[in-house]
């Protein structure tokens, strides 16, 4: 004898459905100021010599696009690079390719200062510039060494800094 007009099979899913709207309902949006992001603190290296794990050619890809860009390339692209660096027998040569197409993107265009702002604190873009490239601080000789290269060769450029640094053989490493 049944004692309900609904079949034994639906009741259970009418429940599951009002139980699941119920709750979607009861969430509240939290605005993005509320938000809260966990990141954490990048250790910097005290010298070169602690970097010992050599980055693959997709590492490499994805950490210099997000150096010159401050944002992430897809996954898509890290691959097609990291093929056309695999696929070169020369992978300096494909490296030196790959950042210049990268500096002379137009859009997105390379996140750098300009050379007036670099050359109105040359420690801090000395300072700023290891830290970004080479996850480390410079040594005492590194400052010096590139605040006289700097300060006695107009010609010297952001772009050109970066693009040494991007090819140093420090920033194949961790």
């Amino acid at each position: 004898m049944r004692t309900s007009k609904f079949p034994n099979k639906i009741l259970p899913l009418l429940f599951l459905t009002v139980l699941m709207l119920g709750t979607q309902s009861c969430k509240k949006e939290l605005k993005l100021e509320e938000r809260v992001f966990l990141l954490e603190k990048e250790t910097l290296y005290a010298t070169a010599a602690d970097k010992f794990k050599a980055k693959n050619n997709s590492q490499w890809v994805a950490v210099l696009y997000t150096n010159m860009f401050q944002e992430a390339l897809t996954a898509g692209d890290i691959y097609r690079a990291g093929q056309c660096i695999t696929s070169i027998g020369d992978k300096e040569l494909a490296r030196e390719v790959i950042i210049s197409n990268f500096m002379n993107q137009v859009a997105p265009s390379p996140v750098m200062p300009t050379d007036g702002a670099m050359r109105a604190d040359v420690n801090q873009f000395i300072l700023d510039t290891y830290e970004r490239f080479l996850i480390r601080r410079p040594t005492e000789g590194e400052k010096l060494f590139f605040k006289n290269f700097i300060e006695n060769d107009p010609n010297v450029t952001p772009e050109i800094v970066y693009f040494s640094f991007a090819l140093s053989k420090e920033y194949l490493y961790y």
